[in-house]
């Protein structure tokens, strides 16, 4: 499914409504979490759980597997995985740059779920993540180089 918009009609989506999205808490057996390194704003070089906004006409089960086809490399069902709860994010940036003048705020309403597999970082898509890596939970959430955003589904998974 492809809802690509343009530019200019993504920069007024992005800039007058919040964005809706599904975030991956996904742990490996051996209870590590799989984060990437951003590459695109917003939270671009910071390490981040894998996901992606929902598109139009998009349900949140087909949103589910697209998004794990394209962050993880395997489809996954919704059913798989645990719901963690509902979830908001806001940046100063955004996709559109982080210039005081010219910054476009991001909100996200984000739906967080967690699951688990056994993924081979060498085998993970790169398009949105410069490279991955497997985090003790512990490491993970005393990292200043992890996104606040990726320790809450920590948080939200203990409960």
């Amino acid at each position: 499914m492809s809802n690509k918009l343009p530019l200019d009609t993504f920069e007024t989506v992005v800039s007058s409504t919040p964005l809706v999205s599904i975030d991956l808490l996904v742990r490996n057996a051996r209870g590590e979490v799989l984060l990437g390194e951003r590459l695109n704003r917003p939270a671009q070089g910071y390490w981040f759980v894998p996901g992606g906004r929902i598109v139009k006409d998009e349900s949140m089960a087909q949103a589910f597997a697209r998004l794990t086809k394209e962050e993880l490399g395997i489809s996954v069902p919704l059913a798989q995985a645990e719901f963690l709860g509902p979830f908001e994010h806001f940046y100063r940036d955004s996709f559109f740059g982080a210039e005081p003048e010219t910054a476009v705020s991001t909100h996200y309403v984000v739906l967080g779920y967690a699951l688990t597999l056994d993924l081979e970082i060498s085998e993970l898509p790169d398009q949105q993540h410069g490279r991955y890596r497997w985090w003790g939970e512990e490491q993970l959430l005393s990292d200043p180089a992890v996104h606040k955003h990726s320790k809450w589904y920590l948080d939200a998974s203990a409960e």
